[in-house]
């Protein structure tokens, strides 16, 4: 026996829920409703024959159900506007339905909800858009979070590239990495996908000829305990750029350690290197708007 098709906790992101179509998991995730909230549709095109079937199984048990009920309303006494007992001819008040609670948007839904945030809903985390920042539209690449306003033709004159990205992930870890030993790996594969080669292949700014660390720490996000590396690139064609990676705990589900990188094109039309830390500042867990962090800032559990 295989349960039915409907939202169960995911088993690889505790803190969300996920669409099993009765035979297998989907792609299809959401954050948790509020208790008592009833069960949503099935996303479209989540489930197969099984759905179907589950759903004719459905339509003939409400037909029976309207069946009996006609029956019900047929044995009403016209007199008491009870119904009738059959077996006694005694008759019982008809009970009034008691009120349905309206429950409330789910946090997660409430911050998507808000121009002035990115959510990253599997992460449980919020991150705030400053000025010149928006939410992705038209990106492929589906871990963004934010980015600069407009495109324009890439230096090295093949694409269309952007002065500004966000990008947040859960990293993969063994069991007792620190953040710091995670970003100090990360950060050289950060560089290389945003100024060497993109994911087919271009070299959108000529390549990489040089870059070095210009910062480096350990840094309180969302009240946990971070660390962050930035490095300058140099690139055969452009101005180059600034990329981060900064990686903490996340505060929902198993921990997992949060990626978020940034990528910030150098010169006067790229974003301000300031904007990191604001936005590192600001990052939050979801429907929490009080727990902050940034450097300076009073550091919680680094795991």
């Amino acid at each position: 026996m295989t349960p039915p098709p409907g939202w169960y906790r995911d088993p690889n992101a505790p803190h969300m829920e996920r669409w099993w179509d009765g035979t297998a998991w989907t792609e299809y995730r959401r954050a948790p409703g509020p208790p008592g909230q009833p069960p949503a549709s099935p996303p479209s095109g989540a489930g197969p024959s099984r759905v179907k079937a589950v759903a004719l199984v459905t339509a003939g048990a409400v037909l029976v159900a309207a069946v009996v009920t006609g029956a019900v309303l047929l044995g009403r006494d016209d007199r008491g506007g009870g119904t009738a007992d059959p077996a006694t001819g005694t008759r019982s008040a008809t009970p009034t339905s008691a009120p349905t609670a309206t429950s409330s948007p789910s946090p997660a839904a409430s911050a998507a909800d808000d121009p002035a945030v990115a959510v990253d809903q599997l992460n449980g985390i919020t991150l705030p858009l400053p000025e010149g920042w928006e939410k992705p539209e038209n990106i492929a690449q589906h871990d963004v979070v934010m980015t600069t306003h407009g495109v324009y033709d890439c230096p090295a004159g093949v694409g269309l590239c952007r002065h500004g990205l966000v990008i947040t992930r859960t990293a993969t870890a063994a069991e007792g990495t620190t953040p710091e030993t995670l970003a100090r790996r990360d950060i050289q594969d950060a560089a290389e996908e945003a100024y060497e080669r993109n994911a087919i292949g271009q070299r959108l700014y000529g390549g990489i000829t040089s870059q070095r660390t210009v910062a480096s720490g350990q840094v309180a996000v969302a009240g946990r305990a971070g660390y962050f590396v930035r490095r300058l690139v140099a690139t055969a064609e452009g101005p180059g750029g600034y990329v981060e990676s900064l990686v903490f705990p996340s505060s929902t589900g198993t921990q997992a350690p949060v990626l978020v990188r940034f990528v910030f094109d150098a010169g006067p039309d790229g974003p301000p290197p300031a904007d990191m830390d604001t936005i590192t500042k600001g990052i939050r867990p979801i429907g929490d708007a009080t727990t902050g962090g940034g450097v300076g800032s009073s550091i919680g559990p680094s795991s």
